[in-house]
C-alpha cells in the first residue's frame, strides 16, 4: 500500500512540473529591455493551480522567534516565524547544489503574519525552510495574540505606534498628529494622518534608526536560520517589502535571487515610476520622524480600483454599498499593525534618509566622517550596491497580476526594467503576467481559491529547480 501511494505521489509530482515546462520555459516570450515577458491566461492559470493545490503536503513545523539585535547604540528586538519539514531532508537543492531557503517579508500594512498562510503553503508543497520576518516595531510584542487592539486613532487623539522593544511604550506627549491635505498625495491617499515625533524623544530616535535595525535585524535571522554554505537563500517582499529585499540581495552573501509577484523594486526605480506616471511630484513629503498612521482611506484605495476592474464604473450605482464593504474591510484589518515608516525608502527620499542618519549621529556624537558614512548607508538602501567589489543584483524571476493598480504592464515597460537594465552588470530578468488575480495574490476569486499565489510559487520552484538563479560560468 505504501509503495502504491508513493508511486502515485510521484506521478502526480510530474504532471504538476508538466505544465510550468509547457506553460512558461517551452513558448515564445517578449524580450522588453532585455528581460523575458511571457503571459499565462485565466483558463491555464486554474489548471495549475488545480494541480498544486492537490499535491501532497509535507509536514512541517512553525515556531516564532524574537531575537535582540543592536544598532547604532539601541537594542531592537525582531520578530519573525520560521517553517520547516519535520523531516530536513525533505528540503530541496536547487541547481547550485545548496539547500533551498526562502526569505519572505510582508506588504506595508501588517506584519510577517500576513504572509503565514503563504508560508505554511510553500513549506507544505515544496518543503523550503523560511524565515517570515515582520518589520522592525510592527509586530504586537505586548499581546500574546499578536493582535493589535481597537483603531489605529483613538477618540482621545492618540494613535497606534511601533513596539520596537518589548517593555517600551511611545506615549502621547512623544508626538503630534498632522493631516496632509496636499492635493496629489490626497488623490492617492486621502488625507494622510502622520505622527510625527519630537526631537529628542525616544520614538524620535527609533524613527531616525530604524533602517540599520532593519539590515541588522535581517542578517542576523538569516546567518543563524539560512546559513551560508549550506543555503542559498532566495527572497520574496510582497509590495513595500520588495525593496526591502533589493536591500538585502547585495548585502546577504548567500542570497541567490528575488522571487517577486507583487513586488515593488528598489525605492529609487518606485519614486521614478510614481513621479514619471502616477504624476506624483514629491513622492513622499513628510519628514522621517512623521509615522503614517494608515486608516479606512488605505482599503478605500485598494479597494475601489480592483473593483473597477472587475465591475467597471457600474460599481458606483452601489456606491452606499461600496463604502459599508470599505469600512467592514477596515475594521477586520485593524488588528495588523497598519502603520507604517518605511516610506522613506519605498518612495525614494534620499533627503529624508540623510536627515536620519545625521540625527542619529548627534544623538551617537559622531565625527563629520562618520556621520557622512553612515548618511551614504542610508541613501545607499534606495538603490544596488555599485563599485569594485560589490555583488551584482541577483537574477529577479518577477510576477504581474490583471487587477493590479502598483504593477501595471506599463509601469515595467516604461520605468522598472529599463531601470535594471541600466544597472552594471543587468540582472538576468524573467516576468510573468498573470490574466487573474489582484495585489493581495493569495485572494480567492472563481476557480483559484488561493489566487494565483500557488501558481507564482510553482513557476518559482521550477526556476530554483531548473537553474535560472544559478550565475553564469565566467
Amino acid at each position: 500500500m505504501n509503495r502504491i501511494v508513493l508511486a502515485a505521489a510521484i506521478i502526480l509530482l510530474a504532471l504538476v512540473a508538466r505544465p510550468a515546462a509547457a506553460e512558461l520555459l517551452d513558448r515564445p516570450s517578449e524580450k522588453v529591455s532585455g528581460a523575458d515577458w511571457y503571459r499565462i491566461d485565466r483558463p491555464e492559470l486554474i489548471q495549475i493551480s488545480e494541480k498544486v493545490l492537490a499535491m501532497p503536503d509535507i509536514p512541517f513545523d512553525a515556531r516564532e522567534e524574537i531575537i535582540r539585535v543592536r544598532a547604532l547604540d539601541m537594542d531592537w528586538d525582531i520578530a519573525a516565524m520560521v517553517y520547516q519539514p519535520v523531516d530536513p531532508s525533505k528540503i530541496p537543492t536547487g541547481a547550485d547544489g545548496k539547500r533551498v531557503g526562502l526569505f519572505l517579508l510582508h506588504g506595508g500594512s501588517g506584519d510577517h503574519r500576513s504572509l503565514d498562510r503563504f508560508a505554511r503553503f510553500l513549506t507544505a508543497k515544496f518543503g523550503y525552510k523560511i524565515v517570515n520576518m515582520s518589520y522592525p516595531g510592527r509586530l504586537n510584542l505586548a499581546d500574546p495574540s499578536r493582535n493589535w487592539p481597537g483603531d489605529t486613532i483613538r477618540p482621545d487623539g492618540s494613535v497606534r505606534t511601533p513596539i520596537w522593544l518589548r517593555g517600551e511604550e511611545i506615549t502621547r506627549d512623544q508626538y503630534e498628529v498632522v493631516e496632509d491635505k496636499e492635493e496629489s498625495r490626497r488623490r492617492r491617499w486621502g488625507t494622510l494622518i502622520l505622527a510625527c515625533a519630537k526631537e529628542g524623544t525616544t520614538f524620535y530616535n527609533r524613527m531616525a534608526g530604524w533602517p540599520a535595525a532593519f539590515e541588522e535585524g535581517g542578517k542576523a535571522l538569516l546567518a543563524k536560520h539560512l546559513p551560508a554554505g549550506e543555503f542559498s537563500i532566495y527572497a520574496h517582499g510582497h509590495s513595500t517589502g520588495g525593496p526591502f529585499t533589493m536591500l538585502f540581495s547585495q548585502r546577504v552573501p548567500n542570497m541567490a535571487g528575488i522571487l517577486g509577484m507583487e513586488s515593488s523594486p528598489f525605492g529609487t526605480l518606485y519614486g521614478s515610476m510614481t513621479r514619471s506616471i502616477q504624476e506624483i511630484e514629491e513622492t513622499w513629503g513628510a519628514g522621517f520622524n512623521c509615522l503614517r498612521i494608515r486608516s479606512w482611506r488605505d482599503t478605500a484605495r485598494y479597494y475601489g480600483y480592483e473593483l473597477i476592474q472587475r465591475e467597471g464604473v457600474e460599481a458606483l450605482e452601489r456606491l452606499a454599498m461600496v463604502m459599508e464593504e470599505v469600512f467592514e474591510s477596515w475594521e477586520r484589518s485593524t488588528r495588523s499593525a497598519q502603520f507604517k515608516a518605511e516610506n522613506i525608502i519605498h518612495f525614494d527620499s534620499p533627503e529624508e534618509l540623510t536627515n536620519a542618519a545625521k540625527a542619529s549621529a548627534r544623538r551617537l556624537n559622531l565625527t563629520e566622517a562618520d556621520t557622512k558614512k553612515l548618511a551614504d548607508q542610508y541613501v545607499g538602501y534606495l538603490s544596488e550596491v555599485k563599485g569594485p567589489g560589490a555583488k551584482p543584483v541577483p537574477p529577479l524571476f518577477l510576477a504581474i497580476t490583471k487587477n493590479s493598480r502598483d504593477h501595471a504592464p506599463e509601469i515595467y515597460r516604461q520605468v522598472y526594467l529599463p531601470g535594471y537594465a541600466a544597472m552594471k552588470p543587468a540582472p538576468k530578468i524573467r516576468l510573468v503576467q498573470f490574466d487573474a488575480g489582484t495585489h493581495g495574490y493569495s485572494a480567492a476569486e472563481p476557480g483559484l481559491p488561493l489566487g494565483v499565489a500557488p501558481v507564482g510559487a510553482l513557476l518559482w520552484h521550477k526556476a530554483i529547480i531548473g537553474g535560472f538563479f544559478k550565475p553564469a560560468a565566467r
